[in-house]
């Protein structure tokens, strides 16, 4: 802390709940209905990997959502599971299918112990489990129900945002998740070297991410990585950054996985992805907005 600012480390979900994590272990707490108004101090520091601090206090750049040092991101991708490079996890896992909001949908694996932390944290609008096993029966499993069911490995950020916005609703929900698993019971094989699980239910994240009070997007605060044209890249995407000086004031309408809806004061409703203010330090604003804000352009998706 200096200053009265606080180094922030984005949005984590601690106990099923959004919060905002600040350098040294400290979290406020990301409650639809809340007034944020902050102001963005100083450089931009990498936060280190894997819990551990960077050695160096490198100043990375303002655009992108990595945000880490290349020493850093190195280390944090050396003992990733997504990245399969950590092979000998003894761990026991678990496949899920997770759905997004109209086609966006994709198979995955997060151990078990994490609970539901992991679609939580990539903005699953509902899921499903569908088997449990160790490392590898995971991975090959996911891979063969990806391909079977023809939906990507990852989803952008800048899909998912649009998506979630015109869900239809609890019952019809549900029933898209359940469309889909059974599909993939359907497919051949997999139920052999994994435990496939029975139909436990839909699990529905809508009321925990307050997406009932979000009717629209209208624009991305921080810019896109093309830079302020407002193309498709940056107006949905948000692989802009934030910069020093900025602000930004809004009533915070939900939080799915790292972005946070807000509603401005001139009734403008925005995405700030939680990702592009980690390393940064945050100060009280003065309640107005001076970021950047790329306007959605509704008519290209």
């Amino acid at each position: 802390m200096s200053g009265g600012a606080w180094r922030c480390r984005g949005v984590r979900w601690s106990g099923g709940r959004p919060v905002w994590l600040w350098e040294g272990g400290r979290t406020s707490p990301l409650s639809p209905g809340r007034e944020l108004a902050f102001r963005v101090v100083g450089e931009r520091l990498c936060p280190g990997a894997r819990g551990n601090p960077c050695a160096d206090r490198a100043v990375v750049p303002a655009r992108g959502t990595g945000g880490r040092c290349p020493q850093c991101a190195r280390l944090d991708r050396a003992h990733s599971v997504a990245a399969d490079t950590a092979l000998d996890d003894p761990r026991v896992f678990r496949v899920y299918l997770a759905w997004f909001g109209g086609a966006l949908a994709k198979v995955g694996i997060t151990a078990e112990e994490r609970g539901d932390a992991r679609l939580l944290e990539q903005g699953a609008v509902a899921y499903a489990w569908l088997g449990r096993g160790p490392l590898m029966a995971a991975r090959r499993t996911e891979e063969v129900l990806g391909a079977a069911l023809g939906v990507p490995d990852r989803i952008p950020y800048a899909a998912k945002r649009l998506a979630r916005v015109e869900l239809p609703g609890a019952a019809g929900r549900a029933a898209e998740v359940e469309r889909l698993y059974r599909a993939a019971r359907a497919v051949p094989g997999w139920g052999d070297t994994l435990e496939a699980l029975p139909f436990g239910g839909v699990l529905d994240h809508v009321p925990v991410f307050g997406l009932d009070r979000v009717s629209r997007v209208d624009g991305v605060v921080g810019g896109g990585a093309g830079g302020g044209g407002g193309g498709v890249s940056g107006a949905v995407g948000g692989g802009g950054g934030l910069a020093a000086g900025g602000e930004l004031a809004g009533t915070l309408l939900a939080v799915a996985g790292p972005d946070l809806h807000l509603e401005l004061a001139d009734g403008r409703q925005v995405v700030l992805d939680g990702r592009l203010a980690a390393g940064w330090e945050l100060a009280r604003g003065e309640g107005r907005t001076t970021l950047p804000v790329e306007v959605v352009q509704r008519g290209l998706f």
